[in-house]
């Protein structure tokens, strides 16, 4: 999802602008808006270093965005070594890449999450915390952040560091997550499901607010005071999960819609919020979209998605 917006503003921009992409769906915004035709595709996967190196050194790229992950906490739990692989060997693996290809590259900017703080005794998660992944996806960005770290600081790797809590919007073809997931029950007729008890609080941040994000850092990121550091970004007004579900039934007009709940999430800290002033000061960065307006744009690419209707 964030990669689609990101790239579609790339290029819009009018950069030269190359994807790395490793599967395709006919449904994502990237292709659905048509973005896929005005940028340059390299086909691999970032486990495999080679396939990397391609991209960067053939396409002689001097900005990257490292957006690619296995982004799914349910999936990392069924399936670690999947995750692992791709989330850590596949930071490494570009991390190298760029070590190797200095001074091409000028700046990386990587995608990470506030789950790389794992569970902390006190909120919101500030950037001097340490990285306390515990569950395999938390461990998985928690390392990413350590070895981004790492290559700054021994390589002087232009790197920098982009935290943040639940990205929403149009794009998002995860199902299980509470935005899209909401969405389609309600379209479809079906009662919604919440797998937590509806307690549980997180940020809730919209894609075109993270995109101006990592824009923002990138802008700084090859500046060596920065290089290795972290930024977190939120709205910072957190929200349970019943807040936000309720907030998404008002966004598609059934604001009376009771959910099932399971009561059933596993492997997920209870509550987890950012604090932004590390951004505000630094970047001048500031999240811009309400949460009304950002459901409700959702709504919009949902619906023509599901239904056709616009």
């Amino acid at each position: 999802m964030v990669g689609s917006w990101l790239t579609r503003w790339l290029t819009e921009s009018g950069a030269y602008t190359v994807a790395f992409i490793a599967d395709s769906d006919p449904q994502s915004e990237l292709m659905r808006s048509g973005t896929i035709n005005k940028v340059n595709v390299v086909n691999g996967r970032l486990e495999n270093y080679d396939d990397i190196e391609r991209a960067i050194n053939n396409h002689e790229v001097d900005s990257i965005f490292h957006l690619g992950a296995q982004p799914i906490v349910g999936a990392a739990d069924r399936s670690p070594r999947h995750t692992f692989e791709s989330n850590i060997q596949g930071t490494w693996n570009l991390l190298d890449a760029c070590r190797t290809l200095s001074p091409l590259v000028k700046r990386i900017i990587v995608a990470s999450s506030d789950k790389a703080y794992g569970t902390q005794p006190v909120l919101p998660y500030t950037e001097d915390m340490s990285m306390n992944g515990d569950h395999p996806y938390e461990v998985s960005k928690s390392c990413t952040d350590l070895i981004s770290t790492t290559y700054a600081r021994t390589y002087g790797t232009p790197v920098t560091i982009a935290r943040c809590g639940n990205i929403y919007g149009g794009g998002d073809l995860n199902w299980n997550r509470i935005v899209p997931g909401t969405f389609r029950s309600l379209l479809r007729g079906e009662q919604p499901v919440l797998r937590s008890d509806g307690t549980f609080i997180r940020d809730y941040l919209h894609v075109d607010d993270i995109v101006s994000a990592y824009l923002a850092l990138g802008e700084q990121t090859d500046n060596p005071e920065f290089a290795g550091q972290g930024f977190n970004f939120s709205d910072e007004s957190p929200l349970t999960v019943m807040q936000i579900y309720k907030a998404i039934c008002a966004a598609a007009g059934r604001a009376d819609t009771a959910p099932n709940i399971l009561n059933a999430a596993s492997s997920e800290i209870k509550d987890q919020y950012l604090d932004s002033t590390k951004a505000h000061e630094v970047l001048g960065w500031h999240a811009s979209v309400s949460l009304e307006d950002g459901l409700k744009k959702s709504f919009d690419w949902y619906r023509a998605l599901l239904t056709g209707k616009k």
